[in-house]
């Protein structure tokens, strides 16, 4: 009998458990600037790795700057541009992109603030590329398909021409807190040097601890990241966080339990509890190497959105999630999380196509590999 009641009592107490809204006591948190809106663009690498760029600066400068991110998305479209036009239109021509496509702009052109450039038309408030990228995407396919059979010389002034209508011009030189800069003078003065960021991933179709190219489309310039073990993965990110690193975080985001307005992304282990798991703690899915791989494999899990972790929290039953700031506002949540989202662990290791940080947060393991 007593041992009936000890078994009746743990499963009520597991259920009681599992049967909680969710309480978040943050473990780490880190500094960075306030949430933005991409507005109406598919521009959530360059919001979400500026974010990243500013909790840098405010780590190796103490500085709170505000890093312009149209200026680096102006800089991109050209690249994208030729890549479509040398593959002949048979390669994608998106608004998206990765972390390492902002590191790749900082190096060539440098970093400028939002005061400098702001990338909006004057009687706009808020980003709308979405007739910016039908104008481009049409005018490429027309050069592209052109019955000569003889790519015009004028297609990459063309180009510009429409960036600087519907982004603004480059800029060269600008003035801030007093003093003049250029781009690349700018980035000096913040400290931020593109060759201390490394790129993590974790697929087992390619060998651990080497370089891998990742092809998700996306990736448009070919940019290596480093492949480790699932466990590795997920310590790498936590390790950084604890050390006062922030990570960048390239992720899918398609599944029904990530939520922005709910502030929380988790991976129930019965599918019956998906709506539960939006609001109550529910038990997590096991995920394993083999299982994240399958689900990338058939298409399940896809590089849908970029975002800045900046903590780790715990719910009240211990559980560990990553405190995550999105770029979609800061007035989206039903709950009072302002802009960020709770991501379990689980979530993590099965959707997180990549991670960016700063060489120094790495651990020993995966330093001593590079």
């Amino acid at each position: 009998m007593r041992k009936l009641i000890i078994t009746s009592a743990l499963a009520f107490s597991s259920f009681i458990g599992f049967s909680q809204e969710y309480q978040f006591t943050d473990v780490v948190d880190l500094e960075c600037s306030e949430v933005k809106s991409q507005g109406q663009t598919g521009t959530c690498w360059s919001f979400s790795t500026s974010s990243f760029l500013e909790s840098e600066i405010k780590r190796l400068t103490d500085k709170n700057v505000d890093l312009s991110e149209m200026y680096t998305v102006r800089n991109t479209y050209p690249k994208k541009a030729w890549n479509y036009v040398m593959r002949q239109g048979k390669a994608q021509f998106s608004e998206g992109g990765l972390a390492h496509d902002v590191l790749n702009s900082v190096s060539e052109f440098g970093l400028v603030p939002e005061s400098a450039f702001n990338g909006l038309d004057k009687d706009n408030e808020r980003h709308n590329h979405s007739e910016l990228i039908a104008v481009l995407k049409g005018m490429l396919d027309v050069y592209i398909s052109n019955p000569a059979r003889k790519l015009s010389p004028r297609w990459k002034t063309s180009v510009n021409s429409i960036l600087d209508i519907y982004l603004g011009e480059n800029i060269k030189t600008f003035n801030y807190n007093g003093q003049e800069y250029t781009p690349k003078s700018f980035q000096k003065m913040v400290k931020i040097s593109p060759e201390n960021y490394i790129t993590l991933t974790s697929f087992s179709h390619h060998p651990f601890n080497t370089n891998l190219v990742l092809n998700i489309p996306d990736n448009f310039s070919n940019g290596s990241m480093f492949n480790v073990t699932l466990n590795e993965f997920e310590k790498a990110i936590v390790t950084a966080l604890e050390r006062g690193y922030t990570v960048e975080l390239d992720i899918d985001v398609s599944e029904k339990t990530f939520s922005s307005k709910n502030g929380i992304a988790v991976i129930p282990n019965d599918l019956s509890s998906v709506k539960k798991a939006l609001t109550s703690i529910v038990k997590e899915k096991d995920i394993t190497q083999a299982y994240r791989q399958q689900e990338f494999e058939n298409y399940n899990t896809t590089d849908d959105h970029l975002m800045h972790i900046t903590g780790l929290a715990k719910d009240q039953n211990g559980t560990v999630y990553f405190k995550t700031k999105n770029s979609w506002g800061s007035n989206g949540n039903r709950v009072n999380y302002g802009g960020y989202v709770y991501i379990s662990t689980a979530f993590i290791k099965l959707k997180a196509i990549s991670v960016t940080v700063h060489k120094d947060a790495l651990t020993k393991s995966i330093s001593s590999q590079l």
